[in-house]
């Protein structure tokens, strides 16, 4: 398990985050989401080690990985921004990360890449940016970590490896328990893909909650009461948090629960009455205030 308690850290007096609570349960994918600038990639920085925080911990199964080599020899990351040393090809890399890590798989470093058909003898500096992605991810995932953090890991990647990734990470989720954190504004694949989501937003977790839950707390509905209009106690009752008008049909987006909803609206006899599917991307952009222009420009 992963947790992540009141975690603080500021930058020239600009706070990047603050009291973060996060908790990733063992076995689980976990989707952290936010618009940019929220504070994902900080949160992952601190994750790994790489930075520390000014208040707060951030635990693995209980243990601190600030300046932990231990915790630290467990951790699979594939940062946002890669570097690989200049001249080096994935077979140079493998060897010193199979210096390094207890743990190292060499032949699940082979299979990787195979599976992705790149030459482990080729300079990384000719690869493309999905390509380099590809090499990380076969070096992250050899190292067996019982932890993997995911910075935009799909990023550049084709429709194919796309899947591959997912396949060998629910394989490693399932086989060993390994726990997941993944950033990324593909949320159409988060939302296949991850147990958990959290939404942070101005370095704040606005909301942590299992997926399925999650999409049971606020629903999209199309009604019409024909000429007569949204009756007024409907607005009354539930807590309406986007209204559309077209014509005389109505689209909801609520907040409540399904049971109030279906009561409250089709005891009133409505000519039409539609609970509709909403996705994770709609979730995220009304749980973030609403349909701004900023909001969509970043996840749309």
């Amino acid at each position: 398990m992963i947790e992540i308690n009141g975690l603080c850290k500021s930058f020239d007096g600009y706070q990047a985050l603050n009291n973060m609570n996060i908790k990733v349960q063992s076995g689980s994918i976990y989707g952290l989401i936010g618009t940019n600038g929220a504070g994902k990639t900080t949160v992952i920085r601190h994750m790994a080690g790489i930075i520390k925080a000014d208040a707060g911990e951030v635990l693995f199964d209980g243990e601190n990985v600030w300046d932990n080599e231990g915790v630290k020899q467990r951790i699979g990351l594939i940062p946002d921004e890669l570097y690989f040393p200049n001249n080096s090809a994935p077979d140079d890399m493998r060897r010193f990360y199979s210096s390094v890590y207890r743990n190292w798989d060499d032949s699940k470093y082979r299979h990787i890449m195979d599976l992705f058909k790149l030459d482990p003898h080729k300079k990384v500096g000719t690869f493309s940016k999905g390509m380099k992605k590809q090499v990380a991810f076969a070096l992250a995932m050899a190292k067996n970590p019982d932890y993997l953090i995911l910075d935009e890991p799909i990023d550049g990647l084709d429709p194919i490896v796309r899947k591959i990734v997912w396949r060998l990470i629910v394989d490693d989720v399932a086989e060993k328990e390994m726990s997941v954190l993944v950033s990324s504004h593909n949320l159409k694949e988060m939302e296949g893909i991850c147990d958990y989501i959290g939404i942070v937003d101005h370095g704040e977790m606005k909301l942590e909650r299992e997926l399925d839950l999650l999409k049971g707390r606020i629903h999209k509905v199309q009604v019409s009461f024909g000429k007569d209009g949204l009756p007024p106690e409907i607005n009354d009752n539930l807590n309406i948090i986007h209204r559309d008008t077209r014509g005389s049909v109505e689209l909801l987006i609520i907040a409540n629960s399904m049971q109030t909803i279906e009561e409250t609206i089709g005891s009133r006899n409505p000519v039409l009455f539609d609970i509709l599917p909403l996705s994770l991307e709609e979730i995220f952009i009304y749980e973030l205030g609403g349909e701004s222009d900023e909001i969509s420009k970043l996840i749309l």
